[in-house]
């Protein structure tokens, strides 16, 4: 089951990543919500989140609270909200964004027009937020 962050994993698609470790990546959500919201996948092609592995599930979510660390510092804001739905891509994933309310984290209202040198810039700030944390 061959998917787009399938493709992101093996660099056929480009991405803005913002963290990766052997096991996991985060990157730019190319149709955000919000400024910000980044996605955090297993590189283990799972559809269902609760398929995963224990120890990949625990990983993951270790993981996107780095990126989650970093992206505040990046973002002020309220609090990094998080989601995972799990039907628009057959590839288990996190969403991580930043919001200040509830109806921040609408999934249906409309998305934001970011161009790719705004996601690059986002992307950069988050990765230099996230390698703090860790150093």
């Amino acid at each position: 089951m061959s998917t787009i962050f399938s493709k992101i994993i093996a660099g056929e698609i480009p991405a803005h990543k913002v963290a990766e470790s052997n096991e996991y990546l985060a990157f730019m959500d190319v149709n955000p919500i919000a400024p910000g919201h980044v996605l955090v996948i297993p590189k283990q092609e799972t559809d269902y989140i609760f398929d995963l592995a224990d120890d990949v599930y625990m990983g993951l979510w270790i993981f996107a609270k780095i990126v989650a660390q970093g992206l505040k510092n990046v973002y002020p804001c309220e609090k990094i909200g998080i989601a995972v739905v799990g039907l628009e891509v057959a590839h288990a994933h996190i969403h991580l964004v930043p919001i200040n309310q509830v109806s921040d984290m609408d999934f249906s209202k409309e998305k934001l027009n970011v161009t790719s040198e705004e996601l690059a810039s986002a992307a950069e700030k988050i990765k230099q937020a996230v390698l703090t944390i860790t150093a």
